[in-house]
């Protein structure tokens, strides 16, 4: 068995605000229980969509500052979920913000999914050689929602982490299927809320019959939420902290657990830990 002091747990994620939205309560839970985290950040997310009107000169249309605010954003997250341990694929500003698929951006000579698969699969192998975590994750084939950069970040993550010796499990972050049904059903009572709330089946999620892996948040749903106000240019999240919305306005609910599926590495023991069995 691992003990405690020794767990390790490394996360692939595309951009700055990603790892808090997609994974925020499973890191400051794994922190606060003293395992190391180490968050890779792929990209400074230059492309993204400005909320606050105030900000919106920073974008790469006008003052293309963007990536060194989420940068700062990033930091104040990190600090609210407990997690330390931070770098970017390559170094901070190797591989850009590809944007959506089909826009200009993905032409950048910077772009991450212009880059060579093998240089950032070779770059994240060397931060995972030297962290040597047990337990990684990412997202799945899809990237979760259809980015380009999230499904190269799944792509290099599974080129680079099996293969390691010291990693015994793989797990792609993954919405339940079940779970949005039901915060969006408890969004539909609520008076006045500011967002329109979407039908069932509009917000991207995972049939519950596939997900093995539920991790419940507890008192860590609040250094979530936290994290989630820390991305102040990407969301928005009600001061009750039930909701939140990216760019789009739409309503997502925040939910108390976070789930995910094994994609390499023993099941047993791993229905509500990550290390579980281990």
């Amino acid at each position: 068995m691992i003990s405690p002091e020794r767990r390790r747990l490394l996360l692939v994620h595309a951009h700055p605000d990603d790892e808090s939205i997609t994974t925020g309560g499973t890191m400051a839970k794994y922190a606060a229980d003293g395992t190391d985290v180490l968050l890779v950040t792929c990209t400074l997310g230059e492309e993204g969509e400005i909320i606050p009107p105030a900000l919106e000169q920073l974008g790469a249309w006008a003052g293309n500052q963007l990536g060194g605010y989420r940068d700062g954003e990033l930091a104040t997250a990190c600090a609210a979920l407990g997690v330390t341990e931070h770098r970017y694929l390559g170094g901070i500003g190797r591989w850009r913000d590809s944007g959506m698929a089909g826009t200009p951006a993905a032409r950048h000579p910077r772009a991450f999914t212009a880059g060579s698969p093998d240089e950032q699969a070779g770059q994240l192998r060397a931060l995972i050689d030297e962290f040597q975590p047990q337990v990684v994750v990412t997202y799945d084939a899809y990237g979760g929602y259809g980015h380009p950069d999230h499904i190269r970040a799944h792509q290099i993550t599974m080129a680079a982490a099996p293969s390691s010796p010291s990693v015994a499990r793989v797990f792609h972050t993954v919405h339940s299927a079940a779970a949005v049904e039901r915060g969006l059903t408890a969004l539909r009572g609520l008076p006045e809320l500011p967002f329109p709330v979407p039908e069932d089946g509009k917000l991207p999620s995972t049939p519950d019959e596939l997900i093995g892996t539920a991790v419940a948040l507890g008192e860590h749903l609040e250094a979530k939420i936290t994290a989630l106000r820390a991305h102040a240019t990407q969301i928005s999240v009600l001061p009750s902290g039930i909701c939140f919305a990216l760019s789009n306005g739409i309503a997502q609910p925040i939910p108390d657990t976070e789930y995910f599926v094994l994609a390499h590495g023993p099941a047993a023991g791993a229905g509500t830990d990550l290390f579980g069995g281990l």
